[in-house]
């Protein structure tokens, strides 16, 4: 996992989300009600996909400090 999703992913626990890792190596984000919100890989092919993950944060009240 590079070091934008790890930064990206402790910001969501500061903020209140729950991060769990599956076995194939995704990190699932969930909200306080335990739903989830996004899934992000752990190694992505796609150059999109941070911002991706960061847009499907947002609509759940996710914050990503510039």
């Amino acid at each position: 996992m590079d070091k934008d999703t790890k930064r990206l992913l402790a910001e969501a626990e500061r903020q209140g989300f729950s991060v769990r890792m599956t076995s194939r190596g995704h990190a699932q984000v969930r909200d306080s009600s335990n739903v989830v919100v996004a899934v992000l890989s752990g190694t992505a092919s796609d150059h999109r996909s941070f911002r991706n993950a960061v847009s499907q944060l947002r609509r759940a009240g996710f914050v990503w400090p510039r």
